[in-house]
């Protein structure tokens, strides 16, 4: 299992859950655990995700994912699960 954690920050718009899973279904990366939440018309969501199953190397997911962002107006970041611990550890 090659985890990742996917973050999703942006004004509200129809839509956004969708595109984002449907991405990462077309590219055979698993949803592991998911939480959303819209605040005063801003949309946060985090997902932890398994990408080991994906033909698509890290780096083309990561180029993938901001310009699939751009798109639909939010910023979406993906971050390896050890260097996100990392960050997160103190």
């Amino acid at each position: 299992m090659k985890k990742c954690v996917i973050t999703v920050v942006g004004k509200d718009t129809v839509g956004i859950i969708a595109k984002v899973c449907t991405y990462l279904a077309e590219s055979k990366i698993n949803i592991l655990d998911i939480s959303q939440t819209i605040v005063s018309g801003y949309f946060n969501m985090m997902m932890i995700v398994d990408i080991a199953n994906t033909t698509k190397s890290y780096d083309e997911i990561l180029e993938n994912l901001d310009k699939l962002g751009e798109g639909i107006g939010v910023s979406i970041k993906c971050q390896k699960e050890e260097i996100f611990d990392m960050m997160h550890r103190i």
